[in-house]
């Protein structure tokens, strides 16, 4: 077959479980779950480094944090320089007409990257959060087509309605349904298939903001989960690990005691941006074949990390738990491809950083020897039904320290560089991870096996996590490693001499 159109959809802190063919008892997604039913299904995908910054480093380069250096959230760093291998570029030296839309979360913001466009949506730019309002108009292609539209007005905001960008305010949106941001993605997707060059393959990367809050959903979306079951708390015997982070009753903390009946209304809010989004996929996919390309197209769907809501008292991601750091990982071969897997779950571990291989190997095309990743076409295409890895090694600077941990999909071993905090959970037993078996005499055997393992992967990290074979707490920590820095310096100074 001609070489396949790629579609690789990243939303933005939406949790694993949360969809429908996973089992969800609230959340619907059957356009998700057609995706699904169309392609291989990984239930224990992760993001390693779970925030914007670092887990799109992952997604375009297909490194791993240890190689692409971005082990915390660090915004302002040229990201051409620091990594200059993308999936994009990689495309686009193939022949692909590529197309970015939504959100990218780089700098500096305009940077294409590979792409023979953006379309800029990056919700509430990391470099604008409190400048004034020129600011968007500036970055972001959304805030002017808003301006320009019946319903919105030459004063509209992306802000008018008030809530914060991390917080856990719910409200419906304030403008008619189609001047939503995830509304405005979808149309601005399906107008750019008729504008794209017909006479070759595409790479298309749709980056919806959402359900990252603000969780302003339409209110049909909104109204639909407001009558799930009351929240109750998933509460551990562990938490008080954290206790010195916490921050009760502020609606913006990554910790802390929220009344319950706002955490309910926030996850109306998160549920019904993923509904709205749902349906964004299915117009998208209409549109394809209306246009004759579903037939030839490779879909991907992600995203950069989860969101606690709730969980554990926490909130947000970057922290280690499921929540946060396990999200959806869908990938579905071209339908004319006869012999690929359709709707197979994989229980195998995987991460952002195996998409870039997976994409470039089910077009045929070469993957480049700075990824690190692991190319899943072999499951999707059903030669082979073995894991890629053994376990997988997360990291995420937070609350002050760097919070490591590893899965292999049936058990977590967590370690906290602050005071050498150990958790250990066994995600068959108890996926919600209630039960810490760090310090249980009957578990001692996997407590010594994981944490050697953790001193393996540790053992010549430039923060000296590792001293005389032992997990050494109290080192200063750093969001970029020192590889990472030593290019940036170099570059800046070559850029200076020219």
């Amino acid at each position: 077959m001609p070489q396949p159109n790629v579609i690789l959809i990243c939303v933005d802190e939406w949790r694993g479980d949360c969809l429908s063919a996973a089992g969800h008892p609230s959340v619907e997604t059957p356009h998700l779950d057609d995706l699904a039913r169309n392609g291989v299904r990984f239930t224990k995908g992760y993001s390693a480094t779970p925030s914007c910054v670092p887990a799109r480093a992952a997604l375009f380069t297909g490194q791993s944090q240890e190689r692409h250096g971005r082990v915390g959230y660090q915004d302002g760093v040229p990201f051409h320089v620091a990594h200059p291998v993308t999936i994009q570029g990689e495309f686009r030296k193939a022949g692909y007409h590529t197309q970015a839309i939504g959100k990218m979360h780089v700098w500096p913001e305009r940077s294409r990257l590979g792409f023979d466009d953006v379309i800029l949506h990056d919700g509430y730019l990391h470099h604008a959060r409190q400048t004034h309002r020129q600011h968007f108009a500036m970055f972001d292609d959304y805030v002017p087509w808003l301006r320009r539209q019946p319903g919105g007005g030459p004063d509209a905001e992306y802000f008018d309605h008030g809530i914060n960008c991390n917080s856990l305010v719910a409200r419906p949106w304030d403008k008619p349904e189609h001047l939503h941001p995830s509304h405005w993605i979808g149309t601005q997707a399906i107008e750019w298939m008729q504008r794209r060059d017909p006479v070759k393959p595409f790479f298309l990367y749709l980056s919806f903001h959402r359900p990252h809050p603000p969780y302003d959903p339409p209110s049909w979306a909104f109204d639909q989960y407001l009558g799930i079951p009351d929240y109750k708390p998933v509460e551990g015997n562990w938490e008080h690990h954290w206790n010195e982070f916490r921050q009760d009753g502020d609606y913006q903390a990554s910790h802390g005691m929220i009344p319950d009946r706002v955490v309910h209304r926030a996850r109306a809010g998160y549920y019904g941006l993923m509904a709205q989004i749902d349906l964004q996929v299915n117009r998208i996919k209409e549109a394809l074949a209306d246009y004759g390309l579903h037939e030839d197209t490779v879909f991907a769907f992600t995203s950069d990390h989860g969101e606690m809501m709730g969980d554990h008292h926490m909130f947000r991601k970057a922290v280690p738990y499921e929540g946060s750091a396990r999200v959806p990982f869908i990938i579905a071969d071209a339908a004319s491809r006869r012999g690929s897997v359709r709707g197979a779950v994989v229980d195998h571990v995987a991460e952002l950083r195996d998409i870039m291989p997976t994409l470039l190997d089910l077009a045929g095309l070469p993957i480049p020897e700075t990824v690190d990743g692991k190319s899943l076409a072999p499951i999707v295409r059903g030669t082979s039904t073995g894991p890629v890895r053994e376990y997988l090694h997360g990291e995420h600077v937070y609350w002050g320290q760097n919070l490591h941990w590893l899965t292999d999909g049936h058990h977590k071993y967590i370690w906290g560089s602050g005071r050498g905090t150990e958790e250990l959970f066994n995600l068959d037993d108890d996926p919600r991870e209630c039960n810490n078996l760090a310090g249980q005499a009957s578990h001692a055997v996997d407590m010594d096996r994981w944490r050697q393992r953790m001193v393996e992967v540790l053992r010549d990290r430039e923060e000296g996590f590792v001293v005389d074979g032992r997990l050494t707490a109290g080192r200063p920590v750093v969001t970029m490693l020192r590889h990472t820095r030593a290019t940036l310096k170099a570059n800046a100074s070559a850029a200076a001499d020219a």
